[in-house]
């Protein structure tokens, strides 16, 4: 998307054409914007487990003090 941008689209049109707001588009081209498509799949990746891990811990913490 951030490239269709890049390329000459207009935001809107992007936003249109992929059923996002404006205001997502750019929180995600603040994110993603200077990423290739394969480190921003890996970023996504890595987020996920360290949420996944994060939940782990937590739930470990608060079964030890039950």
């Amino acid at each position: 998307m951030i490239k269709e941008q890049e390329a000459g689209l207009s935001t809107a049109e992007v936003c249109r054409k992929h059923g996002l707001s404006p205001a997502t588009f750019y929180k995600l081209k603040a994110r993603y914007g200077g990423l290739e498509v394969s480190d921003a799949r890996r970023l996504r990746q890595l987020e996920y487990e360290n949420g996944k891990l994060k939940r782990l811990l937590a739930e470990s913490f608060w079964t030890t003090r039950s």
